[in-house]
C-alpha cells in the first residue's frame, strides 16, 4: 500500500469533550505501545512523517476526519503520551502557537532522558528553526504557520510536523519533514493540502538558481541592489513607463509579466525601498554565505525574500517556481469508521464500543508484556487477512 497523499483540512471550531480525550489518550498510546513493540521506535517516527498515516491515526482515535483540528489534537495527545511515557523511545515537542517556540528547551530535557550528545542536539534546534522559516518564507503558499512539533526516538530518528491556516479559502496545510538530506530541492516527504495556481515556491529543485542569485544579491553593496529594487518595484506597482522600458531593456521575461496579474501578484505585497536597505545592510554585514545563513538571520522575513526573488525574477532573468508542491490527493476517510468521530462524520461515537476497543487492545499489550504474544500474534494476523482481502 503506498503511503502518500494529502486531505483537505477546513477549519473547525468546537472542542473534544473530556470523556472523549481520555478515550482518545488511551487508544493512542496503545496504538503507538503496538507499533513500537511491533516495528520498533524508528518505524514510528517514519510512520508520523507520513500523512496517509498520520490522518488515520487522527481518524481511528476518533477525531474529525476531515479537520485542521486533526493535527493540532492528535498531536496535542501523543505529546501528552509520550512525556509521560518516555519508555516508549519516542516522544514530541513543540505544538501550537507559543508552544512551538519551546521546542530547544524540550529538546534539553529529551537529551537527558535519551543520552543525546550536545553537538546533535544543538544541531536539530538549529534544524527546526531552520524549517519553520522555510515553510513560512522560502515556501509562500499564503497559509501561516502556527503549529510545529518535532518528534523524535532515543536512536534519534526524527520528523517535523507543521501546518498553517489560510482564512482567506478557510483551509488549513500540513508539511511533513522526515530527515531530508537537502533541505531545498523538493525537501518534504510530502505536503498536506488543497493545490493552488501560483506561489512563490524556493523551496523547488527548478527553483535553484533563484536561490543562488538571492544569495548574489544580498552579498551586493546594499546601494546597488535597492537600485535595482527601485526599478522593479517600481513596475510592480505600475508607478511610471519609465520604468518598464528601462525593464523591458534589461530582460525578456518583462513582456511575460506584463501580461499577467498573477504573476504581478505573485509579490504583492512587498517592503518599501527604505524598508528593504534597512534588512539589506544589515544583511551585508553578516554576509551569508548560503541560503540557510540567510533564513537564519533575524529579521528576514517572508516580504524580504519576497523583494529578493523579485529583483532575481525581473532584473536578473533567474524566475522561481510558482508550481504548488502538495502531493496527489487522498481521502482516508474510510478509517474514520473505526469508532466514528467527534462531530458524528461518519457516525456518533458510541462511548461505549469506543472503550470496549481500547480495553481489548490494552489487555493485549498487557499480555505481550508478561511475555505472552498469542493475542498479539491474533492482531498481527487480522492485518494480514484484511491486507489479502484489499488484493
Amino acid at each position: 500500500m503506498l503511503l502518500e497523499g494529502i486531505a483537505e483540512l477546513p477549519l473547525h471550531r468546537g472542542h473534544v469533550p473530556q470523556w472523549l480525550a481520555q478515550i482518545m489518550k488511551r487508544l493512542a498510546k496503545a496504538i503507538i505501545e503496538v507499533m513500537v513493540d511491533e516495528f520498533g521506535v524508528d518505524k514510528v517516527v517514519d510512520r508520523l512523517s507520513n500523512p496517509l498515516w498520520f490522518q488515520a491515526l487522527n481518524n481511528v482515535i476518533g477525531m474529525d476526519w476531515d479537520s485542521s483540528g486533526s493535527t493540532t489534537v492528535t498531536l496535542g495527545i501523543l505529546k501528552e503520551i509520550t512525556w509521560k511515557n518516555p519508555d516508549l523511545g519516542i516522544i514530541v515537542l513543540g505544538g501550537k502557537g507559543a508552544k512551538a517556540r519551546k521546542v530547544p528547551e524540550e529538546l534539553d530535557k529529551v537529551a537527558e532522558l535519551y543520552g543525546l550528545n550536545t553537538s546533535f542536539v544543538e544541531n536539530l534546534k538549529k534544524t527546526s528553526r531552520l524549517i519553520a522559516k522555510i515553510d513560512s518564507v522560502l515556501l509562500q503558499d499564503k497559509y501561516t504557520l502556527y503549529h510545529h512539533s518535532l518528534i523524535i526516538s532515543n536512536n534519534r530518528k526524527w520528523c517535523i510536523i507543521q501546518q498553517g491556516m489560510n482564512i482567506k479559502v478557510k483551509m488549513a496545510r500540513r508539511y511533513h519533514w522526515y530527515m531530508p538530506k537537502d533541505y531545498y530541492n523538493d525537501p518534504h516527504k510530502a505536503i498536506s493540502g488543497t493545490k493552488h495556481d501560483m506561489i512563490l515556491n524556493l523551496v523547488s529543485r527548478f527553483s535553484h538558481r533563484t536561490r543562488k542569485t538571492i544569495i548574489d544579491i544580498v552579498n551586493e553593496k546594499p546601494v546597488k541592489t535597492i537600485n535595482d529594487y527601485v526599478r522593479a518595484y517600481s513596475f510592480i506597482n505600475k508607478q511610471n513607463t519609465i520604468t518598464m522600458y528601462l525593464l523591458e531593456t534589461r530582460t525578456g521575461l518583462i513582456g511575460e509579466v506584463k501580461n499577467s496579474n498573477k504573476k504581478i501578484t505573485l509579490y504583492k505585497p512587498l517592503p518599501t525601498p527604505r524598508e528593504l536597505l534597512d534588512k539589506l545592510k544589515k544583511i551585508y554585514e553578516i554576509y551569508p554565505r548560503d541560503i540557510s545563513s540567510l533564513l537564519l538571520i533575524r529579521g528576514v522575513n517572508d516580504k524580504v525574500v519576497r523583494a529578493l526573488a523579485l529583483i532575481s525574477d525581473l532584473i536578473y532573468n533567474e524566475p522561481p517556481d510558482t508550481h504548488d508542491p502538495v502531493t496527489t490527493p487522498y481521502d482516508p476517510f474510510k478509517y474514520a469508521y473505526a469508532i466514528g468521530g467527534k462531530d458524528g462524520v461518519p457516525y456518533p461515537i458510541n462511548r461505549k464500543h469506543a472503550e470496549e476497543v481500547v480495553i481489548t487492545l490494552e489487555e493485549i499489550i498487557k499480555e505481550a508484556k508478561l511475555g505472552r504474544k498469542e493475542k498479539l500474534v491474533a492482531l498481527r494476523g487480522l492485518s494480514k487477512i484484511r491486507i489479502n482481502l484489499i488484493k
